[in-house]
């Protein structure tokens, strides 16, 4: 619960530091930027903005809304602070092991933008790494239950095979990307030549969701 916790404090501050927001606003971005956010409730919410509060990370100024005084009704919008916006560098410059892990993998790549080049190459290789042990346990388990299960068993058992070997191939083709970034050779005016975005990255720049192809949608499952 607490690592959960973590997550939606990192998120939080991540949509601060571009905008001021109010509860309904950044439940909003919540829900529709980070997947792994869409059940999140204004129970869970509210709680944590109070403790974001509480420590100093972000503050809270209340407005009015409504075209009319009659119809107006306060609303909290809160704002990033100079000491959350240190807290949320330090967090974003971190690449432990913590952040390889599903739901938080998730965050730190949709804040990627605001991550240093050497700090996201170092989270992609430990997410690759994390995810190379998973595919050797998932190919074991694959190994021992053929013949002892039935084939429905078995068929899930692939699905979730190629999950994990497709989200391999889409982080092998980020990795490539971030090491073209810093390594390609200088143009004439001294900078990085752009060695071209990868899919993943095209979905960035025209402002569309990233489709991570290790992870099927509610559509696909059917």
């Amino acid at each position: 619960m607490r690592a959960r916790q973590q997550v939606l404090e990192t998120a939080i501050l991540g949509l601060l530091h571009d905008a001021p927001m109010h509860g309904y606003e950044l439940r909003k971005h919540l829900n529709l930027v980070l997947g792994s956010f869409r059940a999140l409730s204004y129970g869970s919410l509210y709680p944590c903005l109070r403790g974001l509060v509480s420590r100093g990370w972000i503050e809270g100024t209340e407005t009015m809304d409504g075209p009319a005084v009659s119809t107006r009704r306060a609303r909290i919008v809160y704002a990033l602070t100079p000491a959350g916006k240190e807290h949320l560098q330090a967090e974003l410059a971190t690449s432990g092991p913590a952040s390889w892990e599903d739901e938080h993998f998730d965050v730190r790549f949709a804040f990627f933008g605001q991550t240093d080049a050497e700090t996201r190459l170092r989270i992609l290789e430990g997410r690759r790494s994390r995810l190379t042990e998973r595919l050797d346990t998932v190919r074991q388990g694959l190994d021992r239950a053929r013949g002892r299960v039935d084939e429905y068993t078995l068929e899930l058992q692939r699905h979730g095979l190629d999950l994990v070997e497709r989200e391999v191939r889409w982080l092998d083709e980020l990795i490539a990307h971030e090491r073209g970034s810093t390594t390609h050779p200088t143009t004439g005016g001294g900078r990085p030549a752009d060695p071209g975005p990868t899919d993943a990255m095209r979905a960035v720049r025209q402002d569309r969701p990233v489709v991570d192809p290790g992870r099927t949608t509610q559509k696909e499952r059917g």
